[in-house]
């Protein structure tokens, strides 16, 4: 299949800036070559059409911006600083944002096996230099994703780059789907299901000791804050929930409701942040989005192969899925 046709398909019922990580899957080997492909295919004029059926992110380059990673390693030990520019149209590094909940840039970093979630601010510097504070638990290839809008843009952008942490790569199972998750004490349930190519209504309600937490701190500008990453290509889906704190109509807790767009069956992981007594933790989920919906569009007729000397061949040969 070719590449136009290739990324045609992936993006189908997309309706959320979504953003997916080329390339190799869970494996996390050394050369993200699909990567490369992707950024190639978004600066190419002639194929931006089909850029724009991508799930938001896919790639390291997009409308001119391009995530340019100046740290080429990842620490496993003590935190180093990763740095990193956006550049925009011309090549200049971008410097004026708009700030989106609360922040300019949100910087997401996770192992291609979708363990080890950080969700960072880096400080920006005059010449367009992103800094932050920076190490990850285990070796192994990294995605690294910056959320952000350039300012004067309408819209914002998810770009991402692979970078690796050098060591023994030891790859995690993804653990298996459930509706709960506990971190520090706090008990995270989930309410509803993913439909592929549909928006899926998602509860996260905390509670803590058994009881139910009724004074969520905002956080960003929310209560709390969705990424939905997909298994084997990290497609990227970063969403928020409903209301604002203070509007009069959204409760402090427990449940947090989010409105999620996923483009296909399969497994996801979802990392919801929430805040309460003063810290930020993280709740983590694998959930699995229900079948596909049957592709409609096919231009071939439901007749057998014209082939009555290889009947076996007309059987299984001519199939098509």
């Amino acid at each position: 299949m070719n590449t136009p046709a290739r990324l045609g398909a992936f993006g189908l019922g997309l309706a959320v800036v979504f953003t997916a990580a080329l390339g190799l899957g869970r494996a996390v080997g050394p050369e993200p070559a699909p990567a490369a492909t992707h950024a190639q295919h978004s600066d190419t004029d002639g194929e931006a059409p089909n850029q724009q059926t991508l799930p938001a992110g896919l790639q390291v380059s997009e409308d001119g911006y391009r995530l340019l990673p100046l740290t080429e390693r990842l620490s496993t030990g003590s935190p180093r600083t990763f740095q990193f520019k956006v550049l925009g149209p011309g090549n200049t590094p971008v410097t004026a944002y708009t700030t989106s909940h609360d922040k300019d840039l949100h910087l997401i970093v996770v192992r291609r096996d979708l363990s080890g979630f950080q969700h960072l601010h880096p400080s920006l510097s005059a010449d367009g230099t992103w800094s932050v504070p920076l190490a990850v638990a285990a070796p192994g290839q990294y995605r690294v994703f910056a959320d952000f809008q350039p300012a004067g843009r309408p819209d914002g952008l998810t770009l991402g780059a692979d970078v690796p942490a050098p060591g023994d790569y030891q790859p995690r199972p993804l653990p298996p789907a459930g509706n709960t998750s506990t971190v520090d004490g706090y008990t995270v349930t989930l309410t509803g299901a993913l439909q592929p190519g549909a928006s899926s209504r998602l509860t996260l309600s905390v509670s803590k000791d058994g009881k139910p937490v009724t004074d969520l701190q905002p956080y960003l500008g929310a209560y709390g804050h969705l990424v939905a990453l997909r298994e084997g290509d990290l497609a990227y889906l970063h969403v928020h929930p409903d209301g604002i704190p203070g509007d009069g109509r959204t409760p402090a807790g427990p449940g947090i409701t989010f409105h999620a767009d996923v483009p296909s069956a399969g497994a996801y992981r979802l990392y919801l942040d929430f805040q309460h007594a003063g810290k930020v933790r993280t709740a983590e989920f694998t959930a699995v989005a229900g079948p596909a919906v049957p592709d409609t569009d096919v231009t071939s007729p439901p007749t057998p192969a014209p082939a009555p000397s290889s009947s076996e061949h007309g059987a299984d040969g001519h199939t098509h899925e």
